[in-house]
């Protein structure tokens, strides 16, 4: 179990570094919105972090 913790740890910090170098803080802004809609199962803020960072990979 904790090496399932910490894979989850690593990857969420991998995805974030990702999301603050290619989208700058807008992406992380975004990404941010996700986790916490996700978290506390709130489906606006998820569904504005989703939509975000989706229009931010398809500017690119």
């Amino acid at each position: 179990m904790p090496v399932l913790s910490l894979l989850v740890a690593v990857l969420g910090l991998g995805a974030e570094q990702l999301a603050e170098w290619r989208y700058g803080p807008v992406g992380l802004a975004a990404l941010l919105l996700l986790a916490v809609g996700l978290r506390a199962n709130n489906s606006t803020c998820a569904s504005l972090g989703a939509v975000t960072l989706l229009l931010l990979m398809l500017q690119t």
